[in-house]
């Protein structure tokens, strides 16, 4: 019996629903999940800006701005040395799947 969130047989890959492969290994690197991480980062920078605005430039606001500046950069450079690691397993071994399976069978045993 197959659930609902499997794609049929002839289906492409990319034809599920975004939300149903968030929570899989390596969904992080999804092209469309960093979209909406650097959407959402700079919807709230936006929003700061607003609000700086709004309140003549108050200083907490400013402190905010700084702290979610450095929140984005922290992100995009995690997501970056995952993308490296991604590229050297994939070149050592040959896939990033088998090394993940060795590593989940040295675990069952």
């Amino acid at each position: 019996m197959s659930s609902s969130n499997e794609a049929p047989d002839g289906a492409s890959p990319t034809s599920g629903s975004f939300f149903s492969k968030i929570l899989q290994p390596g969904s992080s690197l999804h092209p469309t999940f960093l979209l909406l991480v650097d959407c959402a980062f700079a919807l709230l920078f936006v929003v700061f800006i607003i609000m700086a605005f709004l309140t003549s430039g108050n200083f907490h606001v400013f402190a905010l701005m700084f702290i979610e500046a450095c929140l984005w950069a922290s992100v995009k450079w995690f997501v970056n040395e995952l993308k490296n690691i991604h590229a050297s397993q994939v070149e050592e071994n040959g896939s990033w799947g088998k090394e993940a399976e060795q590593n989940e069978s040295k675990k069952t045993i």
